[in-house]
C-alpha cells in the first residue's frame, strides 16, 4: 500500500502551506505529494491526472478538505466513484473523519459517508458559485467607479493624423502604418474609427 496526498489552489498566488503542513503530519514527503494551481471547476488538472494514474488498488489517497479535491457537484461525486469503486482506493479527508473510507465500510457506514459526501460537494460548487457571483458584482461596481482592467493603452503617436493621411493616399501600406504607430492591428483600426467620429 501506498500513501499520497492531493493539494489544490485556484491560482499561483495562493498559499498551499495549510494544505502542506496537514499532509507533512500524516508522513507524507515530496514525491507523495501531487499540487495543482488552477481551479476547481472540473479535474482537467495536470498534477491530479498523474496521481490517478498512479494510484493502485489498496493505496491511501489524503486531502485537506473536500473543495480541495474540486467544487463541481457532479464531478466530484464521479471522481470519488473512480477513486473508490473502479480504483479500489481508500480516501480521508482530512477535516472531516466521516469522510475516511478505511472507516463503516458496513451498509450504514456507506450510506452516511455517501451523505456526508454529497452535502460537502453542494456546499463546495455553491461556495464556487458565491465566490464568481461576488467578483461579478466587484469588478462591475469597480467599473462603475471608472476604474479600467486590463494593460494600460498604448498611446497613439503624435502625428497619427499624419499616418493615417499618407496610409489612406497609399504612401504607407497598412503594415507600415500599423508599425509607425506601435500597436497591434486591433488597436490601430479601433483608434482609426475613434479619429474619423472626432474628425466628423
Amino acid at each position: 500500500m501506498q500513501t499520497y496526498g492531493y493539494v489544490r489552489v485556484s491560482s499561483g498566488d495562493q498559499n498551499e502551506d495549510r494544505q502542506l503542513l496537514a499532509l507533512h503530519e500524516r508522513g507524507l514527503t515530496g514525491r507523495q505529494i501531487f499540487i495543482d494551481k488552477q481551479s476547481g471547476k472540473d479535474f482537467n488538472r495536470p498534477q491530479y491526472k498523474r496521481l490517478v494514474r498512479r494510484l493502485r488498488p489498496g493505496d491511501l489517497l489524503y486531502i485537506l478538505s473536500i473543495d480541495r479535491l474540486g467544487r463541481n457537484y457532479a464531478e466530484i461525486q464521479k471522481q470519488w466513484r473512480i477513486l473508490t469503486k473502479e480504483k479500489s482506493v481508500d480516501i480521508c479527508v482530512l477535516d472531516m473523519p466521516l469522510l475516511d473510507t478505511r472507516q463503516g465500510k458496513d451498509l450504514m457506514g456507506t450510506f452516511i459517508a455517501d451523505l456526508v459526501l454529497q452535502i460537502l460537494s453542494f456546499v463546495a460548487q455553491s461556495e464556487r458559485e458565491h465566490i464568481k457571483e461576488r467578483q461579478a458584482q466587484g469588478i462591475a461596481a469597480a467599473r462603475r467607479r471608472g476604474v479600467r482592467f486590463g494593460r494600460p493603452e498604448r498611446p497613439i503617436p503624435k502625428n497619427f493624423a499624419d499616418i493615417v493621411r499618407r496610409w489612406e493616399t497609399g504612401v504607407l501600406t497598412s503594415n507600415e502604418a500599423i508599425d509607425r504607430c506601435s500597436v497591434s492591428e486591433a488597436t490601430f483600426y479601433r483608434r482609426l474609427r475613434e479619429y474619423r467620429l472626432i474628425k466628423e
